[in-house]
């Protein structure tokens, strides 16, 4: 067996949220290592390509890319398998445009456009909560970032807002009941809600309780809860359906 490891993603491995033409050729490609995980990233090249119609091959989206007029939260990129993912801002200075990126409540990912004062910053979820050295608190956000000094109020499953141009916290949103959440993962992913209540299973995973706009209730894990508001109003502007399964 070849050692090291694999360079090449073969289509039918693909995740299916990257919604590929199984037709369309053997491969696939491959993100990088980057902030967010492979299964839960989308390549920049797909976001080309495939849904901005911008370019009609790899070639052409490499031409695109060595302009550097592509910024993913306000960072020129000019990788095409770079990985992007939940909530990242991506803008296009030629076009003036600006998009926020999201799920759907079929779990695919979509391009949210958003206006320029959106674009500005982004919304992240707290993974981790640590002490560094010498005792330097500092937490870990669902895109890789490192905040160090952060308000002692903020916790594990709490948001912050982050200005992107400043790279500095401007608020928080808590992980309470009453919370406006959007589901990141599992059977409900993409559907948005408030939180209603939280049941804690010994030796278990906790559960969390949702409803919808629709009143409609359902549950998920904690791990999949993303806070991005206070009761009904979000932080972000949102899709049409609003997070609501058909």
């Amino acid at each position: 067996m070849t050692r090291g490891i694999k360079k090449h993603l073969k289509r039918l491995k693909a995740p299916k949220k990257w919604m590929l033409n199984k037709m369309g050729g053997i491969w696939a490609p491959n993100p990088k290592s980057g902030p967010h995980k492979k299964n839960e990233s989308f390549p920049l090249i797909l976001i080309l390509r495939n849904k901005l119609k911008n370019a009609l091959n790899n070639r052409e989206v490499t031409q695109i890319l060595q302009q550097k007029i592509i910024k993913i939260d306000g960072k020129i990129r000019i990788e095409k398998t770079y990985p992007t993912g939940i909530m990242d801002v991506i803008s296009i200075e030629r076009t003036k445009e600006n998009f926020r990126i999201l799920y759907d409540t079929n779990g695919r990912f979509i391009l949210h456009r958003i206006e320029k004062k959106e674009s500005l910053f982004k919304i992240c979820k707290v993974e981790k909560q640590l002490k560094g050295k010498k005792g330097i608190p500092f937490i870990v956000t669902h895109d890789g970032r490192t905040i160090r000094y952060p308000d002692p109020s903020i916790k594990v499953h709490d948001s912050i807002i982050f200005n992107l141009s400043e790279r500095k916290i401007i608020d928080f949103i808590k992980f309470n009941i009453g919370a406006l959440s959007l589901v990141i993962g599992g059977k409900n992913i993409g559907r948005i809600g408030i939180i209603l209540y939280k049941e804690h299973h010994k030796g278990s995973i906790e559960i969390v309780r949702i409803k919808d706009i629709n009143g409609l209730e359902f549950a998920t894990k904690i791990s999949n809860v993303f806070i991005i508001g206070k009761g009904n109003k979000s932080f972000i502007s949102l899709p049409k359906t609003k997070g609501l399964k058909k």
